[in-house]
């Protein structure tokens, strides 16, 4: 499904929920925007068959800091599929854009050398148990590990001080997976999709809050290196251990 150069600086970040309209193409368009800032083109590959991201792409301004897309849910007959997703070798972030519905083998290779998995979740009863079921299905079926720290939650579109937001917020908190940040129903995030844009683009008093957490997201994507490094390092002392009381049992039987 996924063709992804194997290179060590490459920051693959997939965006993922089988459930559509959490705002996974919002996620992912803003977050592309405010990594275009930095001066370094991203690349998004859309994978969803509604194209958002791509219809967004083909609507930025030319005069806007450039982002690279990728078209992987059209087929080509004219090139090969692993030319039709290269990525370009000037590409430090790559964003994934993920279809509505996956088959266990596509989340496998989807999610496969990601750096990071964010997973958005909207604020009500049928899409905090769509959420469970895509994070359960990341841990029980990709077999992404949580000591390698590269999943997290987003709570999207959401209202503080009602009742929808509070179980949302118990809910997240009693998976033990980070949430990173708590975007708010905003109609910014409607505008900067009709222009082609990202809040971080838009007019900074008007949108300050949401920028606020579009770079707590940015700020915790950009930790993937050291977050591998811990992630390792907590696996060493794993696979230490465990020798370590294999040996202690081969000498109690040997003395035995």
């Amino acid at each position: 499904m996924l063709i992804t150069p194997r290179r060590d600086n490459l920051n693959k970040i997939v965006i993922l929920n089988p459930k559509g309209g959490c705002g996974k193409s919002t996620l992912v368009t803003n977050l592309a925007a405010k990594y275009a800032q930095s001066g370094k083109t991203p690349a998004i590959m859309d994978y969803d068959p509604q194209g958002s991201t791509t219809a967004w792409l083909e609507r930025r301004p030319a005069d806007l800091p450039q982002i690279h897309g990728i078209t992987a849910f059209k087929k080509s007959m004219q090139a090969t599929r692993s030319w039709q997703l290269r990525v370009p070798n000037e590409t430090v972030n790559l964003l994934v854009d993920s279809p509505a519905s996956i088959s266990h083998d596509n989340l496998r290779e989807l999610t496969r050398d990601a750096t990071s998995i964010l997973v958005p979740v909207l604020p009500s009863s049928m899409d905090i148990h769509a959420a469970s079921r895509c994070i359960a299905d990341l841990l029980l079926v990709a077999k992404i590990d949580r000591n390698d720290k590269k999943l997290a939650v987003v709570a999207n579109r959401t209202r503080k001080h009602t009742k929808s937001f509070a179980k949302l917020m118990r809910f997240l908190d009693s998976l033990g997976i980070p949430i990173i940040a708590v975007m708010r129903d905003s109609q910014n995030f409607v505008h900067a999709a009709e222009e082609g844009i990202g809040v971080c683009e838009m007019q900074p008093s008007r949108v300050r809050p949401d920028v606020e957490q579009i770079e707590k997201i940015v700020q915790w994507l950009e930790a993937w290196p050291e977050r591998r490094k811990i992630a390792k390092a907590i696996k060493a002392r794993k696979n230490q251990s465990v020798a370590q009381r294999a040996i202690l049992k081969r000498a109690q039987f040997g003395s035995a």
